[in-house]
């Protein structure tokens, strides 16, 4: 079952931890996260799955920045999350994708325990510009049933910012 928007307020502080909280961000089943100001991108045309690829970090200016086509771009949001015993969700804002901006290619999926920002998966389908602040998505929340495993160690668990994918991680 998803969590209200008044039950994710209710649980701020035991399960849920959303640092900065800003209850105009709440939903009435979801809560809007914002993008930062900054967006990691892969300086190879090729990356390669067994090795670490290199990318450079970009900064939104006031002024907003302009996104190409057919480029990933790796965005973080503003707010720290941290959820224990439900299974945190992210999606996109329907305004954003009407937009024809996508914010996550497939990583939607928390596990329980996560800690740490969100790393967004930034791509559009043709020229957006794009400001740092924006709502661009909302964590939503199920329950779990059944005993299970806490996230604690992961590759990205306590990140500090945008990670790039570390799946090489995995050929070891």
């Amino acid at each position: 079952m998803i969590l209200s928007g008044l039950e994710i307020k209710k649980q701020l502080g035991t399960n849920i931890f959303i640092d900065p909280y800003n209850e105009s961000q709440l939903n009435p089943n979801s809560y809007n996260l914002r993008l930062s100001d900054e967006l990691l991108v892969y300086t190879q045309k090729e990356l390669d799955m067994k090795t670490p690829n290199a990318t450079e970090h970009l900064r939104i200016p006031e002024e907003g920045l302009l996104l190409e086509p057919n480029r990933l771009y790796l965005g973080r949001t503003v707010e720290h999350t941290r959820t224990e015993n439900l299974v945190p969700m992210l999606e996109g804002r329907s305004s954003i994708g009407r937009l024809g901006l996508f914010v996550h290619v497939t990583a939607g999926f928390g596990d329980v325990g996560f800690s740490g920002f969100w790393t967004l998966e930034i791509f559009c389908v043709q020229p957006i510009r794009i400001y740092a602040g924006v709502e661009i998505c909302q964590v939503y929340y199920h329950g779990i049933n059944g005993e299970y495993t806490r996230y604690e160690g992961g590759k990205y668990q306590n990140n500090q910012g945008i990670q790039a994918s570390m799946l090489y991680k995995d050929f070891e």
